[in-house]
């Protein structure tokens, strides 16, 4: 993956936005999206179609990630297929909930994550896809992801994709590990004392996180530190563990490279030596587990007093109620879950299967990733979380109230209590726009969930 900088990735996906939203809300094809067959396929892609099949998501947005999508994923399928990803996922549902409503048929798959299909069926009537997980049964997907494939009790979608958040070592870090203590089982408090030892012996703060606009410190918050010692999210948001969680925070972040609020992607700094540990998202540090397997070791996060918080993502693919190529629609759903496909999928995008099952022989980089993944989800001591649901248009603003107070504790030194007492203000607010009820780690609710 090619990392731009900062300024050159927020401008140019805007750019690239712009235009995609502009020729879809035409109903033309995008024909640089177009991923023309290779040859014909034999596999299930070998439906004959009309057309390009229209394939839109909201996930595999950089430039190099769409086109390894279009080149090395999409180029086996029998029939040409149109694929195009937004950056901003509230983007990717205003159109397909756009085209929808006036009875467009001109999306013939659309691929998403997990809470995008939860906000969509707010809004609109999804296609029931029990049909297609029927036909796809011998994928043998876990019973887990078929649950969270569910809403109001019926399939809205296929599990498509799946990768989780990890840590990332430089093997220069591991010497200054605290006594007793294994990468594989770390706790909070190791990882405190692991960032102060290195400190202590390099004279720099080597433990990184990505803090940037486009960086990924509020899944860390959310779905790490809060559920690893609160046991819950929003419920517990303002609670005496959430004090002490912040309190901990604030002596990691001292300890955190005075860089960290200008990355985005952790395998950078990584690469050139800035950071020796960092937490980030599998696919933003698969590229330095690459470039020198020899050099960083990736490892789970660690576990705090309730437990090892962590966050899976789950995508899915869904066919349109409007799409007039359904049938084809489902060979492409076939053909992308086959397991040769997903094999593709994460050679040359890192996103893992979501079967659990992994091909044999994987490289040095993604099977360390893998392992890692899998200590986290099998864990004894693990609190699973989901990403948040039925946010719809208020997703941003969530995210927004928890970057919001990390700016306040960590970057201002404001004092915590009083910051999570105004804040809990307004995500409550956020909530009740929403009308978004609890979910994981936070305890099933009736109605709007309750900040705590």
């Amino acid at each position: 993956m090619h990392i731009r900088s900062i300024q050159q990735r927020r401008s140019g996906m805007a750019r690239r936005d712009v235009l995609r939203l502009g020729a879809l809300a035409a109903g033309g094809a995008i024909t640089a999206g177009m991923a023309s067959a290779c040859g014909a396929s034999s596999g299930s892609g070998s439906a004959a179609s009309s057309g390009p099949l229209v394939f839109l998501s909201d996930q595999l947005s950089s430039t190099d990630e769409e086109s390894a999508m279009r080149r090395q994923v999409l180029s086996g399928f029998g029939t040409s297929v149109n694929f195009t990803s937004f950056a901003d996922a509230t983007q990717f549902i205003d159109q397909v909930v756009a085209q929808s409503k006036a009875g467009v048929g001109k999306l013939d798959l659309i691929g998403g994550l997990q809470g995008d299909f939860v906000s969509l069926a707010a809004q609109i009537k999804l296609r029931d896809m029990s049909d297609v997980i029927a036909e796809l049964r011998n994928r043998n997907f876990p019973p887990q992801y078929l649950d969270l494939a569910k809403i109001n009790g019926t399939y809205r979608f296929v599990p498509w994709i799946q990768a989780s958040y990890l840590m990332v070592a430089n093997k220069q870090a591991l010497p200054h590990l605290p006594a007793g203590a294994d990468v594989n089982t770390l706790s909070y408090d190791q990882l405190l004392a692991w960032g102060q030892a290195l400190k202590k012996a390099t004279g720099r703060e080597l433990f990184g996180l990505p803090a940037s606009p486009d960086g990924l410190i509020k899944r860390f918050i959310e779905g790490y530190l809060y559920p690893s010692y609160t046991g819950a999210l929003n419920t517990t948001f303002k609670s005496p563990d959430a004090v002490t969680m912040w309190e901990y925070f604030k002596q990691l972040w001292a300890v955190s490279n005075p860089q960290s609020p200008t990355y985005a992607f952790m395998q950078e700094p990584l690469l050139s030596g800035e950071v020796w540990v960092a937490w980030d998202h599998a696919v933003r540090m698969i590229d330095a587990l690459k470039q020198q397997p020899d050099q960083f070791v990736a490892f789970p996060a660690p576990s705090g007093p309730m437990g090892k918080g962590s966050l899976p993502v789950l995508g899915g693919l869904s066919i349109p109620a409007t799409s007039k190529h359904v049938t084809e629609a489902k060979s492409l759903i076939a053909y992308l879950t086959e397991p040769k496909t997903t094999a593709a999928m994460l050679d040359t995008e890192a996103w893992f299967p979501p079967t659990g099952k992994l091909p044999t022989n994987l490289p040095p980089a993604l099977n360390g990733e893998a392992k890692a993944i899998q200590a986290m989800t099998n864990a004894p001591d693990a609190v699973h979380c989901e990403l948040a649901v039925g946010l719809g248009a208020q997703s941003a603003a969530y995210d927004q109230v928890f970057i919001d107070t990390f700016t306040a504790i960590a970057l201002h030194n404001q004092p915590i209590g009083p910051t999570l007492d105004k804040a809990a203000t307004t995500l409550q607010s956020v909530l009740h726009t929403a009308g978004a009820a609890c979910w994981k780690p936070d305890p099933a609710s009736t109605g709007v969930c309750q900040v705590g």
